[in-house]
């Protein structure tokens, strides 16, 4: 930890640093967002080794480690909440008001979740094993958000 006696001699100002940088998906995830922008869809891939299907999806199966990024599969809009929480605080970097409910959606066709956020129903009501379908924004924001939330189905 530094004293005061460290800096005795430089001139110091406390603040923050703001670094702006441009984040690439990859191949792979670039595809997952256009199709779910330009098409309304939701995309996993599968691998035919092993049967699993991932959204979102990846490069490369962690279980068999085959190349699966071609393996490309139309997974439908309707799947089951695995676990939730509610998010219960405000943060400029949140992509709602709180309190709103954060889950793990397994997409019927899936054998992974993926987290997103469950509108339409009371905070209270919402409960593992629940049945929820896609909601997809009218206006793209070309991020995972193009899916505006899930909703009971």
């Amino acid at each position: 930890m530094s004293t005061e006696k460290d800096y005795a001699d430089s001139y110091v100002i406390e603040g923050k640093l703001a670094l702006p940088y441009t984040y690439f998906a990859g191949k792979t995830g670039s595809r997952f967002i256009t199709t779910i922008r330009d098409e309304k869809k939701i995309m996993g891939v599968r691998c035919n080794a092993c049967s699993r299907t991932f959204v979102p999806p990846r490069q490369t199966c962690e279980k068999c480690m085959e190349d699966i990024c071609e393996n490309w599969v139309d997974l439908g809009n309707t799947g089951t909440v695995t676990n939730f929480t509610v998010v219960r605080y405000d943060d400029r970097h949140l992509p709602r008001k709180a309190p709103f409910v954060l889950a793990m959606i397994k997409l019927d066709k899936a054998d992974t979740p993926m987290a997103h956020i469950v509108e339409g129903i009371d905070i209270e009501k919402v409960q593992k094993g629940m049945k929820v379908k896609a909601v997809f924004a009218e206006k793209t924001t070309n991020t995972i958000l193009d899916i505006d939330h899930f909703e009971p189905a």
